[in-house]
């Protein structure tokens, strides 16, 4: 099977809304990696197989990628976070509760769209070395 198919395979079996799904229900990260990883670890296995030491450079690349959209993620909640309790301890002196729900979801779809367009196209890429090392060798 081709480094192409592989990844197309596992990106459909990591469904993101089913993940928030999950997440939602109650159910930790490491629970829902794992279970990703029993249930594509055959795929995984001969992902793993087809990578080449380029391909693991940008597969760090974007792990460092993904931890910077955390760190970003977690910053915008705290400093949300400070706004929304001095915006509580204002609007607690005059009794009306504020409403932030449609900021949260115009934040929350931005960063979803932003990494998931990021992660295709590193995937695209990954895909377009592999072919083209194929194509040359």
């Amino acid at each position: 099977m081709s480094i192409g198919k592989i990844l197309n395979s596992l990106e459909k079996s990591w469904e993101r809304d089913d993940i928030l799904l999950n997440i939602k229900k109650g159910s930790g990260t490491d629970e829902i990696v794992n279970e990703f990883l029993i249930k594509n670890q055959r795929q995984i296995k001969e992902l793993n197989s087809l990578l080449r030491p380029e391909d693991i450079e940008l597969l760090n690349q974007v792990e460092k990628l993904s931890t910077c959209e955390s760190k970003l993620i977690n910053e915008i909640k705290n400093l949300n976070y400070l706004k929304n309790n001095e915006n509580y301890n204002i609007q607690n002196e005059k009794n009306i509760v504020p409403s932030n729900r449609v900021a949260f979801n115009k934040i929350s779809s931005f960063m979803i769209n932003w990494s998931n367009k990021f992660v295709v196209i590193a995937l695209l890429t990954i895909s377009a070395i592999a072919l083209s090392k194929q194509a040359w060798a």
